[in-house]
C-alpha cells in the first residue's frame, strides 16, 4: 500500500504573502523580474519578514541564482517549539501555488551525519521564517525539493558542527544543493541606528566572518533573528569552496512604509 504523504498546511498564508495562487503569482513577478545571467550559488542569506517589507529584498537573491532541484533551509525558531535542532524530514508543504516535497534522502542522510539535528515537524507547525521563503523557491523551480531546519539553541560549538555536517552530507550527495539563511537584521530602533548595526553584521557576511558576526551581534546588542541559521550556512559554505558573497539589496520597513522611528532591516547576500 502507497504510503500517503504528510502535508504541512501553509500557517502564514494571508498574513505574511498572499493567499491565493493569483495574487502570489502577481507578487512574484514584480519581486523577481527577469535577470539577464542567474549565478550558481552555494547560499543565500535572505530575510523573512511579510512580503510588502522584505518581499523585494529576499527576491532580489532569489533572482540572481540558479535554482537547483535541492535546497536545505535553515530558520530560527521563533516560537520555541519542539527540539533545538529541528528537522522536517519528510512529506510536503503546502503553498498557495502548489506543494513542495521535503527531500527525504537527504534528510535522511543529514539525520545520519549529525547526531545534533532532531525529525521534529511539530516545531515547524507554526514558524514563518522557512514558510515565506518556499513559493520563491518553487517559482524559480517547479522540481524543487526542500529540507527545512530550525535553529533554537546557541552553543557555538554545536552550530559548528552542524555546519561541518551539512557539508560534508552536501559533498556525498554529489548533487548541487542550495544552503538558505533566513533571517531579518536589526529590529525597531531608528533608522540611522539600524543602518549602522546592520552594516555590522551585513559587511561580516559579505566577508565570509561567522566569528565576527557572532561578536558584533553580541557587542553592539544586534537583534539579528536568523544569526545562528547564518553562522551555520557560512561554515557550510566554506567548507563547501565558499571565496567571495556580494550584497544585492538592503532596506528597512521605514523605506517602505515611511515610519524611521523604529525600523526592522533587511539584506540579501549572495554567497558563491
Amino acid at each position: 500500500m502507497e504510503r500517503q504523504t504528510v502535508i504541512r498546511p501553509s500557517a502564514v498564508a494571508g498574513q505574511f504573502y498572499p493567499g491565493t495562487a493569483a495574487q502570489m503569482n502577481a507578487e512574484l513577478d514584480r519581486f523577481m523580474p527577469p535577470v539577464e545571467k542567474q549565478r550558481d550559488a552555494l547560499a543565500v542569506v535572505v530575510p523573512h519578514a511579510g512580503w510588502m517589507y522584505s518581499g523585494a529584498t529576499a527576491g532580489a537573491a532569489f533572482a540572481a541564482v540558479r535554482m537547483p532541484d535541492r535546497v536545505i533551509m535553515f530558520g530560527p525558531n521563533h516560537h520555541g517549539l519542539g527540539n533545538p535542532y529541528a528537522m522536517a524530514d519528510a512529506g510536503a508543504w503546502r503553498t498557495p501555488i502548489g506543494d513542495v516535497p521535503i527531500c527525504e534522502p537527504l534528510a535522511k542522510a543529514l539525520l545520519k551525519n549529525c547526531a545534533l539535528l532532531t525529525a521534529d515537524t511539530r516545531a515547524h507547525s507554526m514558524e514563518h521564517s522557512l514558510e515565506v521563503q518556499v513559493p520563491f523557491l518553487l517559482r524559480r523551480n517547479p522540481n524543487v525539493q526542500i529540507v527545512p531546519i530550525l535553529i533554537g539553541c546557541a552553543v557555538q560549538k554545536e552550530l559548528r558542527e552542524i555546519g561541518t555536517a551539512i557539508a560534508r552530507t552536501v559533498k556525498e550527495s554529489r548533487e548541487q544543493v542550495l544552503l538558505l539563511a533566513s533571517s531579518d537584521l536589526n529590529h525597531y530602533a531608528d533608522q540611522e541606528t539600524s543602518n549602522r548595526k546592520d552594516k555590522l553584521v551585513l559587511d561580516a557576511v559579505v566577508n565570509l566572518d561567522e566569528e565576527t558576526l557572532l561578536k558584533q551581534v553580541a557587542t553592539h546588542n544586534i537583534s539579528m533573528c536568523g544569526v545562528l541559521p547564518a553562522y551555520i550556512v557560512l561554515v557550510a559554505a566554506k567548507a563547501l569552496g565558499a571565496k567571495r558573497a556580494e550584497l544585492l539589496d538592503y532596506r528597512t520597513s521605514g523605506d517602505v512604509n515611511g515610519d524611521y522611528s523604529a525600523v526592522v532591516g533587511y539584506g540579501a547576500v549572495v554567497i558563491e
